[in-house]
């Protein structure tokens, strides 16, 4: 089998990994293209860039997969197979059609739920008590594909993006290590998405992390661990900006103003929203280093009291 892979984020960390130990054939893999980051705007590799080169595989970067050239290279490689998982491309019919067993997606939700680009931040934001991964069969749509097969895990109420998508890239390698001998060989039988159950996810962009106190305490509390670890959630405080990195909603908290904080027992704080009351374990002031809520407080002097912003 010679195998092409395709990735960024750490997600794809661990399949990729199963891959090369279980001496599957990695005859290239792709990544978006290095971006500038930092203060310096230096070139970033992505994740899987970096575990690429550690393991001496050829890295193909290509700003689109559109066009015969793009085609070509991939013909080039010779592959059996593409194993894709949120590479950040959709995958033209001129790139699907060139394995001969075709190109599989390690897609982190439990398919046709959250089709798209934040499918592990979309069940955080909704509430979810699962999440997933779905091993689908590549059509020229976006995640349309039918399902070789599927598996779940609980969602925890400490579960962040971050932490669910290294959850959820252990079940993808899991997942396919299980599934690919049995694909090769034939003796699967893909199924067919039930559109009528589809939902999209959105992209996430860095204007959605500030938060509104208009919203419930509960959708606050759900939007803090679905941004974590980007963009973050943040309020706003003597014309900086404020990270909240830990909180909970309050079951009792009484009754404030939108906005308000108060000091509660064991030197966290609370923030008064549209319904109930965020307590607020973490945060981190602009330009300094998180901290525990009650020790943020103690530099803070004229924090208790004042009202937050809204959006």
């Amino acid at each position: 089998m010679r195998i092409v892979f395709m990735g960024t984020p750490e997600f794809a960390l661990l399949p990729l990994n199963y891959l090369v130990l279980n001496q599957y054939q990695v005859v290239a893999v792709y990544t978006q293209p290095d971006k500038p980051a930092g203060r310096g705007r230096d070139l970033s590799f992505s994740p899987l860039k970096r575990a690429a080169l550690s393991l001496k595989l050829p890295v193909v970067q290509p700003a689109s997969l559109k066009g015969a050239e793009a085609a070509k290279e991939l013909e080039s490689f010779n592959p059996d197979l593409v194993v894709v998982a949120a590479f950040g491309q959709l995958l033209p019919g001129t790139i699907l059609d060139i394995p001969r067993c075709g190109c599989l997606n390690l897609h982190p939700s439990l398919l046709p739920r959250f089709r798209g680009a934040s499918p592990v931040t979309a069940a955080i934001l909704a509430g979810d008590e699962f999440s997933g991964v779905s091993i689908m069969l590549m059509d020229e749509g976006l995640d349309t594909g039918p399902v070789l097969s599927r598996a779940q895990v609980p969602i925890s109420s400490r579960d962040t993006t971050g932490s669910l998508s290294a959850k959820l890239s252990l079940i993808a390698a899991s997942l396919l290590q299980e599934v690919l001998p049995h694909w090769v060989r034939g003796e699967l039988s893909p199924q067919v998405q039930d559109e009528t159950q589809a939902s999209y996810s959105v992209l996430i962009s860095s204007k959605q992390g500030e938060i509104d106190w208009q919203h419930s305490a509960q959708d606050i509390w759900r939007r803090v661990r679905a941004f974590q670890p980007w963009p973050g959630c943040y309020t706003r405080w003597q014309g900086k900006q404020l990270k909240v990195i830990e909180a909970r909603p309050l079951v009792a908290g009484g009754k404030l103003k939108v906005g308000q904080v108060v000091a509660l027992p064991e030197g966290v704080f609370g923030v008064g929203t549209g319904d109930g009351v965020l307590e607020v374990l973490t945060v981190q002031l602009e330009g300094k280093r998180a901290l525990p809520a009650g020790e943020f407080l103690r530099g803070q002097r004229q924090f208790i009291g004042a009202i937050l912003p809204s959006v």
